[in-house]
């Protein structure tokens, strides 16, 4: 595989997930520090009160990368952490934390890449109907201009939302993620259209504030591929990329990346009559499309596998066989994801692809030489990165990639059951040992 010199390597993470200090220096709760401290909604029963404590050791992370030579850095930032209740008094702490962070990258030469939203909605604006209530738009509009005004020149990479088909379609359709809501169609799409808006307002404001920055997203969806690399795209496989299926052909109607960048980059909804969206879609007026639809730099693509379709059989899913090999949190390993998910994205919407998460969970353990092996994480990287350099030389514009995720994390309704890291965490401790894959990534970036 072959990468220029240009592109962008960097690891991912979210602020829940990894930061702990739930009530330290005013943060306000989000609806995560609810939904962990139900009964009955983790796997493993835990919660992200501590996490990794990256509150208190993100200068241990950062020199981490430095040594591993990582050069960037996506990370989320705490809404309820800036503005404990989501709007109003802003935290002089919490904005200090993240300067701390901030400024801790650009020393090392990293180069900070911030989310502006991974699902930490404040507890207090989910009170007042959360994403169904219109003003959590624009709520979000005045939080975003407080962090683009605060942070300056000194932040020059902005990604609005990440992956919204899963905090609305897990957290207010199927009710297992937080808030746990399970919302009639119509009410669902409320929730959806309105975090659109948000990321049209955060665009906007981000645009005023930060002229210098580029501005992405992070979508998530079907990913649909077909072996090889025919010159031109199937029709059928464009079709069922962009159609309302998850990647076991199964109706997933929020499981789409076209219902979040078709109104965001086309400005209009998708024409997908297989969805029960499709009809409230319909009725979204005009100016709001408006408003959504702004002008982005780049797509990020957060891409883990996908459906492999059969180009003999009608294009139709090639059914999974029993004992197909599969990552710990079992989902299937299918490299061709990371060809055929920039290149349809690329050719529906005609921006540039940045991949934002890719990576996969295993029964990482530390062995009894002190160390963390793990060539399964190592081959699956190997096999999906020459995927992605195979869709830079067939001429899709790949800007980059961010492996999921810098460190083991607290994986959401997993709790601590999976371990995505290039950073092994010991949970009890919280001791951090750099897995085998994190010095092939590193060798891996050093030469190219």
């Amino acid at each position: 595989m072959h990468f220029p010199k240009d592109f962008v390597w960097g690891t991912a993470s979210a602020s829940y997930q990894i930061e702990g200090g739930t009530c330290e220096d005013d943060k306000g709760p989000s609806i995560w520090d609810t939904f962990t401290h139900t009964p009955g909604k983790i796997a493993d029963g835990c919660n992200g009160d501590t996490a990794c404590d990256a509150y208190h050791r993100f200068e241990e992370d950062l020199d981490l990368m430095k040594e591993l030579g990582i050069p960037n850095y996506r990370f989320s930032i705490s809404w309820p952490r800036v503005i404990p209740d989501g709007y109003g008094t802003v935290s002089e702490k919490g904005l200090a934390y993240y300067d701390k962070v901030i400024d801790g990258c650009l020393a090392r030469g990293i180069t900070p890449w911030i989310t502006l939203y991974h699902w930490d909605l404040p507890q207090a604006l989910q009170d007042q109907g959360g994403w169904e209530n219109r003003r959590t738009a624009e709520f979000f509009r005045d939080y975003v201009a407080v962090v683009t005004k605060h942070f300056g020149t000194k932040v020059n990479r902005y990604i609005t939302l990440n992956e919204p088909q899963i905090s609305i379609g897990v957290g207010y359709c199927d009710g297992t993620h937080a808030p746990g809501l399970t919302l009639e169609p119509e009410a669902q799409f409320n929730a959806w259209h309105n975090m659109m808006l948000a990321h049209g307002m955060a665009v906007q404001t981000i645009r005023a504030n930060a002229p210098h920055a580029q501005v992405g997203v992070a979508s998530c969806g079907t990913v649909a591929c077909v072996p090889g690399h025919p010159e031109e795209t199937p029709q059928e496989v464009a079709d069922y990329a962009f159609s309302s299926h998850d990647e076991d052909g199964k109706p997933h109607h929020f499981y789409g990346n076209h219902w979040f960048l078709d109104p965001a980059v086309k400005g209009a909804y998708p024409a997908d009559q297989t969805s029960p969206w499709y009809e409230y879609s319909q009725n979204a007026p005009i100016e709001d499309l408006s408003t959504i639809c702004q002008p982005l730099d780049f797509i990020g693509l957060n891409i883990y596998h996908g459906a492999v379709l059969d180009p003999d059989n009608g294009y139709e899913p090639v059914p999974r066989y029993p004992g197909q090999v599969r990552t710990a949190f079992g989902w299937p390993i299918t490299p061709e994801a990371l060809y055929w998910g920039p290149r349809l994205i690329h050719e529906r919407y005609g921006l540039p692809v940045m991949i934002t998460e890719n990576g996969r969970s295993c029964n990482d353990q530390v062995f009894l030489d002190g160390k963390v092996h793990d060539p399964d994480r190592i081959d699956y990287l190997q096999r999906y990165l020459t995927e992605l350099s195979q869709a830079r030389e067939d001429g899709i514009p790949v800007l980059g990639y961010f492996h999921w995720s810098l460190t083991d994390n607290f994986e959401w309704a997993e709790g601590f059951n999976q371990r995505f890291g290039l950073i092994y965490i010991d949970y009890r401790t919280c001791k951090r040992i750099p897995k085998d894959s994190a010095y092939w990534y590193s060798d891996l970036i050093r030469k190219n």
